[in-house]
């Protein structure tokens, strides 16, 4: 990526290079900004960034794989770029950084990488880390990790406006490789859980469907799940958010719910629970508990908090009925993107041919399978 930064910007000056990966979600689905539980891991595939310091306030980032660059003065406040969207995943790391009280002076960025866009493998999680790791490195502050995932995730709540949770940037900063993260989004006490998956792997298949409402409906169910805490706080205060409710708590107090509600918060309770359990299940080496676990979340995301689409439960049913596939679930925000899936290494050759083949046929829409080890975590390079 330096060699992008010379043809961009010219040569000269010292480069610092940072790497953040992707991730794809075990299971734990819209937990995260509910303060619950979650079972990610990261994948190899990332955002390279590279970055120089640049003397005075301007502020200089090149996106290698559009093909287009932007700057911007650090001596007026930094504001979003309507037109280049891209950007605002770099320019609101800076705004939190500079907000957080770092002293912030001109820097050019370039970065390019492997992660699809939309699939829901946290490309823009990917983006705000590396961007978070090449400012720190040419800024010269100390900031910990819990402080630099939640400038991240404050970029991307206030700055672009997505009211995402602190898993994407957590697992691309703090995971292991061989290691899924299992994360408190409360205290962001973390535990790093050994994928001993013996003769099965992840196989992550991106349905290449992109539905342009993901980030209205996920800022809905937001205010949905808030709505819920509201009604279940007035019989207990204790409840600050729905991590804190009991399926019985939730039954009780279903009437005063709107149906919809109820359903939203069904999803969230539970799925805690599914983490929990997943997390023992893993420990144990009980494959099977686990994708069985993995398949009753699928079903609680399609039915209770309708992120799914037609698209995913096709390619989640296809999976399912492969001998071989132990567990199939959508994974990330929703509406499309990808599933994840346990799957006996015998099996993944027919995974890649017969249902993507089949889900082709039945969409028009060909879909891609990936292969990922359980990677590390972001690094300067």
């Amino acid at each position: 990526m330096a060699g992008a930064l010379e043809v961009a910007f010219g040569a000269g000056g010292s480069v610092v290079t940072a790497f953040a990966p992707g991730r794809v979600n075990l299971i734990g689905e819209h937990t995260d900004y509910n303060e619950g539980f979650v079972l990610p891991m990261a994948i190899e595939a990332g955002i390279e960034m590279a970055g120089r310091p640049r003397a005075g306030r301007e502020v200089r980032v090149h996106a290698a794989d559009l093909g287009e660059s932007v700057a911007f003065s650090l001596g007026a406040p930094i504001r979003p770029d309507p037109a280049h969207r891209w950007s605002n995943y770099v320019r609101g790391v800076l705004w939190a950084l500079g907000r957080s009280g770092v002293a912030l002076s001109g820097m050019e960025l370039a970065f390019g990488g492997n992660l699809p866009q939309g699939a829901g493998l946290s490309s823009s999680a990917a983006l705000e880390v590396a961007t978070g790791l090449a400012a720190r490195a040419l800024l010269g502050f100390s900031m910990d990790l819990p402080r630099l995932a939640r400038i991240c995730q404050e970029s991307e709540n206030e700055f672009v406006g997505v009211k995402v949770g602190i898993m994407d940037p957590f697992v691309s900063l703090a995971a292991r490789a061989g290691h899924a993260v299992f994360l408190d989004c409360r205290t962001l006490a973390s535990e790093q859980v050994p994928l001993a998956l013996g003769e099965h792997l992840i196989a992550i298949c991106d349905s290449g469907v992109k539905h342009a409402l993901v980030a209205s409906e996920y800022n809905l169910r937001r205010r949905q799940c808030a709505a819920g805490v509201e009604a279940l706080r007035a019989r207990d205060p204790g409840i600050r958010a729905l991590r804190d409710a009991s399926l019985e708590a939730l039954e009780a107090c279903r009437p005063e719910l709107d149906e919809v509600v109820y359903r939203r918060c069904r999803h969230v309770v539970t799925e805690n629970a599914r983490v929990l359990e997943s997390k023992s299940a893993l420990g144990k080496g009980d494959l099977r508990r686990f994708g069985e676990l993995m398949d009753a979340s699928h079903a609680s995301l399609r039915d209770d908090y309708e992120v799914s689409c037609e698209e995913v439960d096709l390619l989640v049913d296809l999976a399912r009925r492969r001998p071989g596939v132990l567990g199939a679930r959508i994974t990330g925000g929703g509406f499309g993107g990808c599933t994840v899936n346990l799957v006996a290494r015998g099996a993944v050759e027919s995974l890649g041919e017969e249902v993507l083949g089949e889900y082709q046929r039945r969409t028009g829409i060909a879909a891609r399978l990936y292969l990922s080890g359980a990677a590390d975590g972001a690094r300067l390079r």
